[in-house]
């Protein structure tokens, strides 16, 4: 359980990132607010306090047992790049950079920056990816977890399914996957566009171990992720959350998905996150 001043510093720490998000998406005129904003929480968790972090060029043993972390929903990069900058892997300034020509901050992760394990974007390959990466440290008897991020529209994608029967079936307790389950996609509602409900049965239908929470609430995802690395089962934590969430105007609405703002609409955004 997370005390008061931790869930605090987590509350500024996503405040912080947020507002990163608006401007790094806002300078290059491109890029994903509306689910990096639904991941805010997901994340700024995950790497403040539950993964074990170990930047290159530490001593390799600390190096090697680190926990791996797999972007699966590559285009929501500008809240990957922000944590990363908050942990020491990339300078803040350099976040200005974001999808500018020669960049190590590309619209989708890239191993050009420190810190990112896997290259990512192409939609339905991050969970397979996640696998494979738990495979190996099986086999080396490594006992790091593997982390990977799914946005729920992904999951209409047949190899997310495929991944979703092979990590039960080779025993991967180190598997943690955790699901943006903000209900929009590019298109609209997943709901209209391929339903996905029951999720929570469908996964459990497929012998993965389901945890249901608030995607917003601090000690829900705490408490959850420690859950699962306790599980002898592959663990999804399906994150009930808001796309656009922090901003009032963007908050459940499709069209923000990859729209970069306006200069009305970044200084209103900004002012809404400064209150």
């Amino acid at each position: 359980m997370l005390k008061e001043s931790e869930i605090k510093e987590i509350e500024q720490l996503c405040l912080e990132n947020r507002k990163n998000i608006l401007t790094m998406v806002y300078t290059a005129k491109s890029g994903h607010i509306g689910g990096s904003l639904s991941s805010c929480e997901l994340l700024t968790v995950l790497f403040h306090k539950c993964m074990k972090n170990a930047p290159q060029g530490v001593l390799s043993e600390e190096y090697n047992s680190r926990d791996r972390f797999v972007l699966s929903k590559g285009h929501v990069s500008p809240i990957y790049y922000s944590i990363l900058s908050q942990l020491g892997y990339i300078p803040k300034d350099e976040l200005l950079t974001f999808r500018q020509l020669g960049t190590r901050l590309q619209g989708h992760p890239s191993l050009w920056c420190p810190g990112v394990e896997v290259a990512t974007g192409s939609l339905g390959q991050g969970l397979s990816m996640a696998c494979g990466i738990a495979i190996s440290l099986k086999l080396d008897k490594n006992p790091a977890n593997v982390f990977v991020l799914l946005g729920d529209g992904e999951l209409q994608e047949g190899n997310v399914w495929e991944a979703f029967m092979q990590a039960p079936h080779r025993k991967l307790d180190n598997l943690i996957a955790i699901i943006d389950r903000n209900r929009l996609q590019i298109d609209g509602s997943t709901e209209n566009i391929k339903p996905l409900d029951n999720l929570v049965d469908k996964l459990k239908a497929f012998n993965w171990e389901v945890i249901e929470i608030d995607g917003h609430n601090i000690s829900e995802i705490y408490d959850a992720i420690e859950k699962a690395k306790l599980s002898s089962n592959p663990v999804a934590i399906v994150a009930n959350t808001i796309k656009g969430k922090g901003v009032s105007f963007m908050e459940n609405n499709a069209g923000w998905h990859g729209k970069a703002p306006s200069k009305e609409d970044y200084e209103r955004a900004m002012a809404e996150l400064n209150r």
